[in-house]
């Protein structure tokens, strides 16, 4: 009733007797009991001795759980397995689900054997309806000038017409029965067994091969394999066909040299389109990104320094005894600080919109200043090491954020060793020469620093590879990565005229180097400088800001320090100072103004004024990213978040008349 209900048209016998005479080729599965066997089972050998060649009936022989066996149980056991071969034991009790799911796979597998009765059958009758038509088809094929042949689904010769004697030197007898290995050799059944093999599955092929005459003279063949399929659609075999194309062939090769000379040089030129057009997408993406973060990250330095330089100022007047206007300071620090608590603090340094104080660095050094943070960075089963290549040239770069970089692909490696490992970081030196530029557009030529961090950890497949410099994309759990960290590396690479690249292999690691201009041995005073902030000597400074909690705190550090201090909140409000007769020693400007930004405003202060200095702040400014473009002559600039010291220190040093030779 159980396997009525699934579907199956069950039959019950009382013995093994009655099962014997009732089995033929259709029955599926015998389901038994283990206690049935304990008759003699000599009808029930001879019936299955009697089954074709392909028959392997299945039984599911229901046995007792037992906590030992005896003598008798072993006999059973020993005579059943010389009888059924083909045996699935399920131990009672047993679930409905349990024994169901036994019929079913055992099922499965006694179809299996049914489709091989079927394919032996259908393989039959092709052989015969092969042999009726031979004789006819023999007739036509011997009297064309080309070689056809039959191949079966064993790969044997099935018909050979007379041309076999022109191309194989055997004759018709001597190829049927014979496999296509023997008749054309190990190399031409290398060459035409991937043919074979599609025809086979039901494709037409035509190949063309190189086929000299014994003689050695030129013949060029195209080869046609033709899928016969026997009425059912099944394909037992398929129709060889070769012609003698060595004229045809001169023919088109002489037209083919023609071509490929015309079109030589539009090749060339495509694959470098191509490759602009990929170096201008991700261009094109890295600027989006960094319009939308552009402007968040000007307002979150602003927010910063109206933090820091509340606090210094706050400092410096507790340190003096005075605390009777200490509010309004307080209010500004707290009132900045609510406002930045919402925005994040990586956005800038992907967006590779930062200003960039790119100078000579050493990079085995640095990275050796870096080892102790790094250390306590990584787990403990991790292994550090560190490998400074010798003769390795400066690199122009930002000390910091090369900094940032290591550090945060240390970080990564870090995360991609969860079981332990090695971290290793290296530098040295390449020459990328013209070629190499020509293959990647977006890298010149020249002498480049590389630093390289490599691990032992997870890996990428390729198609996570081609999206790890996109912005938020991270293979890392929710709340575990934002994704800006290798947009960031990409940026400050790309912005200081490197590149960065990644070599990564599933279960093997990963390799990110990062490639930087070698510059010159800048040599640098590293003599302690005094803490002392120098004051002013009543000099006027112009300050343009327009942030209101900047231009107080820079103002009252300006008069603090003995300095004239005349306000602007935007270009407009500063233009006719400047073209005014009021005495101007230096002006202290905003670069992110709104309307005419400080760089222009600089540029129209030079009309009337050409010697003024110039000291730009900056949170954010889209053209200020490299200095070394942006600074004209008696310019220079400092980066929000700044403390007040540094920034007295600058004005001091921007008005501090020059030495005499």
């Amino acid at each position: 009733m159980l396997l009525a209900g699934q579907g199956y048209d069950a039959q019950v016998f009382a013995d093994l007797a009655q099962l014997a005479s009732a089995i033929d080729a259709s029955v599926g599965v015998v389901l038994v009991t283990e206690e049935a066997f304990r008759v003699d089972m000599a009808a029930l050998r001879a019936r299955l001795d009697a089954q074709p060649a392909w028959s392997d009936i299945p039984f599911v022989i229901l046995s007792v759980r037992r906590t030992g066996s005896t003598r008798a149980d072993e006999a059973v056991r020993a005579k059943l397995s010389s009888i059924v071969g083909n045996a699935i034991v399920l131990e009672r009790p047993i679930g409905s689900a349990s024994l169901t799911s036994a019929i079913a796979s055992a099922m499965r597998s006694r179809q299996k054997q049914f489709e091989m009765r079927d394919r032996l059958s259908e393989l039959e009758r092709g052989r015969e309806a092969l042999a009726a038509s031979e004789a006819e088809l023999r007739l036509v094929a011997d009297s064309l000038p080309v070689l056809i042949g039959f191949i079966d689904s064993d790969l044997r010769y099935r018909f050979a017409n007379r041309a076999y004697e022109d191309w194989f030197y055997l004759s018709p007898k001597d190829v049927v029965g014979r496999s296509v290995r023997d008749v054309v050799g190990d190399e031409g059944f290398a060459v035409r067994e991937a043919g074979m093999r599609a025809a086979l599955a039901g494709e037409p092929v035509q190949l063309f091969i190189p086929w000299p005459h014994r003689d050695g003279r030129r013949r060029e063949a195209e080869i046609r394999y033709l899928p016969h399929k026997t009425a059912s659609g099944a394909v037992d075999g398929f129709h060889v066909f070769v012609l003698d194309v060595t004229e045809r062939r001169k023919t088109e090769e002489e037209l083919e040299a023609r071509v490929a000379e015309r079109t030589e040089a539009l090749t060339t030129e495509m694959d470098s389109r191509s490759k602009a057009e990929a170096a201008l997408r991700q261009s094109q993406k890295m600027e989006a990104v960094g319009q939308l973060t552009g402007g968040i990250a000007h307002d979150f330095n602003n927010m910063l320094t109206g933090v820091i330089g509340a606090l210094d100022i706050m400092r410096r007047r507790i340190a003096a005894g005075q605390i009777d206007d200490l509010d309004r300071f307080m209010d500004a620090a707290s009132k900045s600080a609510h406002r930045a608590a919402g925005l994040t603090a990586r956005l800038l340094a992907f967006s590779r919109r930062q200003s960039l104080d790119s100078k000579s660095i050493d990079a085995n050094r640095l990275i050796g200043e870096l080892e102790d943070l790094m250390r306590r960075t990584i787990r403990e089963n991790i292994s550090l090491r560190i490998v400074p290549g010798p003769d390795v040239p400066f690199a122009v770069a930002d000390a910091n954020q090369l900094e940032s970089a290591i550090l945060n692909l240390a970080i990564n490696a870090r995360d991609a060793m969860p079981d332990g490992g090695q971290l290793t970081i290296e530098t040295s030196v390449v020459e990328l020469d013209d070629a190499y530029s020509a293959a990647t557009p977006d890298v010149k030529p020249g002498r480049y620093v590389v630093v390289a961090v490599s691990d032992t950890g997870v890996g990428m497949a390729p198609e996570l590879l081609e999206k790890i410099f996109d912005p938020f994309f991270t293979t890392k759990p929710i709340g575990q990565g934002t994704g800006l960290g290798l947009s960031m590396v990409y940026g400050f690479a790309r912005q200081s005229g490197g590149q960065v690249r990644v070599h990564s292999q599933p279960g093997v690691g990963t390799s990110v180097k990062i490639y930087l201009p070698a510059g010159q041995v800048i040599e640098t005073d590293d003599t302690p400088r005094p803490d002392v902030v120098p004051e002013g000597r009543g000099q006027t400074v112009l300050l343009v800001e327009d942030d209101p909690s900047v231009r107080l705190l820079v103002r009252d550090l300006l008069e603090e320090l003995s300095y004239t201090t005349i306000e602007a909140e935007d270009a407009d409000h500063a233009i006719p100072i400047l073209a005014s007769d009021r005495p101007i020693d230096l002006m202290v400007s905003d670069v992110g103004l709104p309307g005419m930004n400080g760089r222009q405003l600089a540029e129209i202060a030079r009309q009337n004024r050409p010697a003024l200095p110039v000291l730009f702040l900056t949170g954010y400014a889209e053209n200020a990213a490299i200095r070394a473009g942006f600074l004209g002559t008696n310019m220079a600039m400092i980066t929000k978040p700044f403390a007040m010291d540094a920034l007295a220190g600058k004005i001091a040093e921007m008005l501090e008349p020059p030495r005499s030779a």
